[in-house]
């Protein structure tokens, strides 16, 4: 036992602590520093030269044709001399000053099936494989990678990769997780923006801003569902809070996405860690302060419009119709004041205001109490005196010999009202009851200077791909969406940048993609990071050619199990880079020299396409509402809203169709990691977990692909060695290897077909991009 201390002693302790808490908690003036302005994120993009590494690519091909004569190296020097591809050149640069270089390239069937999986989310058919293996012209590799990112599943696999940032899901979350029917409308816009190629400049503008900007534009409107996307409680009886809430998902959700940066510490107090101040989170909320949230905004194409203008104008011409509207008037009109009466005054005031002169707030007050003061039928009939009640009923039976107009197509969207100024309370620790000053809307002090922080109409210019903007860029996201897309802003083009980097070749240039702030990693090729954003833009802000730039390097097409040819020891003591394996990986072990491929696990949604597109099942139907197939019966027990579609076929559709509820994720897709949709997900985890293998043993969606492509088999080959072939080539994309069709046929003597499929799918080959 230790001895008891002196009292005295333990009074100074007590003392030193309280002093210390003391001083923790007192305020401290919060202050940028040159330090935090001269972080490398927050400078603008300069464009570096490309280092002078093509000329010796091509050198070191002449002399490792005269003295090696290695036929796979020199395809994979020629490749990079031929392409003068600038990634190419700045990953070389940093190779050589190790005495490192590339990996040799993959085979050709290892490449064409990454390349598939990465831009649409599918392996190759037998067709397109053989027609690549055939194709031996120097554009052979282009001419793949084109026809994939003109595919429409390139769109359906890289709006998933969106999906995850926006937090995409068909319900509201929280304890009822209440279902939202027309969510999968924000879906479908991604995908289209994406086929579209759509500049990534104006994709981001009409998630913020596009009912400001761009009025009369369907997609436009569509695309501010972004804000809305998240979890919402929609039957909290705070309602105050719950607008806040929203507030705060999209604050933070805009900054994290767009902007890299991790706001939300800045909510109840300055950021303890960035640059941020409290002050400049609730200068970005102002921005939104001015928005109503519309959850049922109606977004009909114009012929839907017309089409429905005129089912309504005949509908109400006939006189049915007509006077069962006049009879019910005054009963609804006094039943609904009587319902209304019972309402706090704010919903009162809300309801009484003219739609067109409702604050934002008010707006969201109508719309959320509309239930609680609709009168029902029953309410109606119980109201009505015999006589009316009679007469409603003749006339109800001849209205039904007519069809009433079909709903518009209604979207989440968002709208500014012109009464709210863009300005929001600086809350005490983030709590709405303890308001401090009024911040206006304005832009992060470390990324715009003190003077010129906050938002003015002159603030924000133009910039490309502004063409056919609306002319309302005084409205305050208007502002927001322009200084996040222009080119003044360092972040943009630097973050999504990385982010299609991180996809292609599993980590980013940066490796933190959502925290580009000083906490966050640096850039393990800063300079390569800056060339790409300045090429993005210089191109249109396109996504496509920023795709086709990155998977036609060489860098891309490398092997990824750090295999290398051997060299002579007279070229290594010539002083030549290294190509030995061991050395490496002693020199660089996690690959941060991209001197290697990496290997990526598949997500589950390729995983579950994959198997359906292998054995011939896929249903490649685009769009529309989300779909129900089968789930275990233990995953739904207790659950909610899970109704199995009848259709069979639509079981089979893309894992991005599939109806994406918030408390229940698909049992599928959960244990491959898919993502907790409360939240934005930069970044996918990669576990390798015991439920993993046994859904790959038993679940349905592999026994039904084992069984589908045995049938396929069967018609298709009749030789066990034949059908060994064709099995491998269907389902790994690569002819076996004499071993392979040895053992595979040794295991047919003894197991059924289905077996050996099932086995094949359970490969890490199949569940890898290699």
């Amino acid at each position: 036992m230790p001895r008891p201390r002196p009292a005295k002693e333990i009074f100074l302790l007590a003392l030193l602590l309280v002093a210390a808490v003391v001083v923790s908690a007192a305020p401290r003036e919060f202050a940028i520093t040159e330090a935090d302005r001269a972080h490398w994120a927050f400078q603008p993009v300069k464009r570096p030269p490309v280092p002078p590494v093509a000329a010796d690519v091509r050198r070191l091909h002449s002399n490792s044709e005269r003295e090696t004569r290695n036929a796979e190296k020199n395809q994979r020097l020629l490749m990079s001399a031929a392409t003068g591809n600038a990634i190419d050149a700045f990953l070389l640069a940093k190779l050589h000053a190790a005495g490192l270089t590339f990996s040799p390239p993959a085979t050709k069937e290892a490449q064409l099936r990454r390349v598939s999986l990465d831009l649409i989310g599918l392996p190759p058919s037998l067709a397109e494989l053989d027609a690549f293996l055939a194709d031996t012209s120097p554009g052979a590799w282009a001419k793949v990678v084109d026809r994939l990112l003109a595919s429409p599943h390139y769109g359906e696999r890289w709006g998933r990769h969106w999906l995850d940032l926006a937090r995409y899901a068909d319900t509201e979350g929280f304890e009822h997780d209440v279902t939202r029917p027309n969510a999968w409308r924000y879906r479908d816009y991604v995908v289209r923006s994406l086929n579209a190629d759509k500049p990534y400049d104006r994709f981001v503008r009409e998630q913020i801003a596009g009912d400001e900007l761009w009025p009369g534009d369907r997609d436009a409107l569509i695309a501010t569902g972004f804000n809305l996307i998240g979890p919402d409680m929609t039957d909290s009886s705070d309602q105050i809070q719950r607008r806040l809430n929203t507030l705060n998902d999209m604050t933070d959700a805009t900054a994290s996405v767009f902007l890299g940066q991790t706001f939300g510490c800045a909510r109840c107090h300055d950021h303890k860690f960035e640059p941020f101040a409290q002050r400049d989170y609730f200068a970005m909320q102002a921005f939104f302060m001015p928005a109503a949230f519309k959850r049922e905004t109606p977004v009909p194409t114009p012929e839907e419009r017309a089409a429905h203008e005129r089912a309504v104008k005949e509908y109400e011409a006939r006189p049915a119709v007509r006077e069962l509207v006049a009879l019910e008037a005054p009963y609804r009109e006094r039943l609904r004041a009587a319902k209304l009466a019972k309402q706090p005054p704010e919903v009162r005031e809300a309801h009484h205001t003219a739609p067109e002169q409702r604050t934002a707030a008010q707006a969201n007050l109508a719309f959320e109490t509309a239930k609680a003061v609709e009168v029902t039928e029953k309410e109606l009939l119980a109201a009505l005196g015999s006589a009316d009640k009679e007469r409603r009923r003749e006339l109800a039976d001849a209205a039904k010999q007519f069809s009433a107009p079909t709903p518009l197509p209604t979207a989440l969207t968002l709208a500014t009202s012109n009464a709210v100024p863009a300005r929001a309370h600086l809350l005490n620790r983030g709590d709405y009851n303890q308001p401090r000053d009024l911040v206006p809307a304005g832009f992060p002090e470390v990324l715009v200077g003190r003077d010129s922080r906050r938002a003015g109409v002159s603030s924000v210019g133009p910039h490309a791909g502004s063409a056919g903007a609306s002319p309302h860029r005084a409205s305050p996201r208007a502002q927001l969406a322009e200084w996040i897309a222009s080119l003044e802003n360092p972040l943009t083009a630097r973050i999504i940048v990385n982010r299609v980097w991180q996809h292609h070749f599993g980590r980013g240039l940066v490796a933190t993609p959502s925290e580009f702030g000083t906490r966050g990693a640096k850039p393990s090729h800063p300079e390569l990071l800056d060339w790409l954003a300045s090429e993005f833009v210089a191109g249109g802000w396109s996504l496509k050619k920023l795709h086709r730039l990155m998977v036609t390097s060489e860098a891309y097409r490398q092997r990824s199990d750090g295999v290398m040819e051997k060299r002579s020891d007279a070229r290594q003591t010539a002083g030549q880079h290294s190509n030995t394996p061991s050395l490496h990986h002693s020199i660089d072990p996690e690959n941060r020299l991209r001197w290697r491929m990496n290997r990526l696990r598949l997500e589950g949604e390729v995983i579950r396409d994959s198997l359906l597109s292998v054995s011939g099942r896929l249903n490649p139907k685009p769009g529309g509402p989300g779909v129900f197939p089968p789930i275990p019966a233990d995953a739904i027990k207790g659950a909610k809203g899970w109704n199995v579609t009848a259709d069979a076929r639509e079981h089979e559709r893309r894992s991005l169709y599939i109806f994406a509820k918030r408390n229940l994720r698909f049992p599928f897709l959960e244990v491959f990691d898919a993502p907790d949709s409360n939240l934005t997900c930069p970044e996918r985890g990669r576990s390798t977990t015991a439920p993993q293998s046994l859904t790959l043993l038993n679940a349905e969606e592999v026994l039904a692909a084992s069984r589908a492509v045995t049938a396929r088999l069967e018609r298709e080959a009749k030789e066990p060695r034949e059908r060994v072939a064709l099995a491998y080539r269907l389902i790994l994309n690569r002819p076996p290897t004499e071993r392979e069709q040895t053992v595979a046929r040794q295991f047919l003597t003894q197991s059924p077909l289905t077996e050996f499929c099932r086995a094949l799918f359970n490969l890490n080959e199949f569940v890898y991009a290699y």
